[in-house]
């Protein structure tokens, strides 16, 4: 018996509106404000500096974070926390086109 099993463990966020953003994660879609952006920025710098990761890795090698208002509970290894900052960062430093 051959069964593969494919997991999407990729976390996306998506800019919808001026300020509503989706994160989708593997189980869920989360909706978020502007203010939750970037409180959820804050919280992945704060736990990607270098020694935050290195205590993470030293420990449990995952982290359990408090989204939107602490109204979702996301589960995080150290790939996937790496790979929100980018998406993060991606989001705040791509410039959209402005109409003057």
């Amino acid at each position: 018996m051959n069964t593969e099993i494919h997991t999407n463990t990729s976390y996306q966020i998506e800019h919808l509106t001026f300020c509503k953003y989706v994160l989708r994660t593997p189980s869920k879609t989360i909706s978020l404000s502007f203010p939750q952006m970037l409180e959820l920025r804050r919280k992945i710098n704060e736990l990607t500096s270098y020694s935050s990761l290195n205590r993470i890795i030293d420990n449990e090698n995952f982290v359990l974070l408090f989204v939107a208002d602490k109204q979702h509970l996301i589960f995080l290894e150290i790939p996937q926390l790496l790979q929100l900052k980018e998406e993060i960062a991606l989001i705040f430093h791509t410039p959209d086109t402005i109409l003057v």
